[in-house]
């Protein structure tokens, strides 16, 4: 064999070793560790958020799609602004949250620390939140396939609303991004959020996290079940 030859062979050897070297590490699982602590320093060193949404529930003979805007800036507002089927809003200040459908003669409202809701987590993501902190046993979800490939999928339950959920998906990038959320309760409902064309740290107004309840509507406190 020419030297050539043999060089080119061991060069070839090289190339293949490193391949198998790289398909073997990327086929390597992340740890749930790993994950959150990537969730945590993606959403913590934002200010703000803003994606596109679909809202999926299945449950109680029900089987519902929507659609709209969220906005989220730090510290705890957030603001879901939804467009189809129907026009309605779920926004809270940090303080207050309120939900209320144009035309509606009532506007419900809570202290933002007594909200009993899904989407509250994801407010406390931006700024100060450990994923392990806003969800107990947190754990890889091996028994489900992403949406999307190379995607991980996390499972645990929110706090505060373990009476309520067996079990919530958290779908992420390998960058740590939240790409979906799938709450499973434990009336067998289940309810999926899915975040569409996400813009991160874009100019938000403070005066889109509030409202104002329109003249001649009643304020309602208490739950802000839709």
């Amino acid at each position: 064999m020419h030297i050539s030859s043999h060089l080119n062979s061991l060069a070839r050897l090289g190339l293949c070793l490193a391949l198998a070297a790289n398909s073997r590490a990327s086929s390597v699982p992340l740890d749930v560790l790993t994950l959150s602590q990537r969730v945590d320093r993606h959403y913590n060193a934002l200010h703000t958020l803003q994606a596109e949404f679909v809202e999926k529930y299945r449950g109680n003979g029900v089987d519902r799609t929507e659609s709209g805007t969220l906005q989220i800036k730090r510290p705890g507002r957030m603001r879901w602004e939804y467009q189809q089927p129907r026009a309605k809003l779920f926004i809270t200040d940090g303080k207050t949250a309120w939900f209320y459908a144009p035309g509606d003669r009532q506007a419900r409202s809570t202290p933002s620390r007594k909200l009993d809701d899904l989407r509250s987590p994801l407010a406390y993501l931006l700024g100060r939140a450990k994923l392990e902190r806003v969800f107990e046993d947190l754990a890889l979800a091996v028994d489900v396939r992403p949406e999307a490939p190379g995607n991980f999928v996390l499972q645990g339950k929110p706090r505060g609303l373990t009476g309520h959920l067996t079990r919530v998906l958290i779908e992420v990038t390998p960058e740590g991004r939240i790409d979906r959320i799938v709450a499973e309760g434990q009336d067998d409902s289940v309810t999926e959020y899915l975040f569409l064309e996400s813009k991160e740290d874009v100019a938000i107004a403070d005066e889109r996290f509030r409202f104002v309840p329109p003249a001649g509507v009643e304020v309602v406190t208490g739950g802000l079940d839709q």
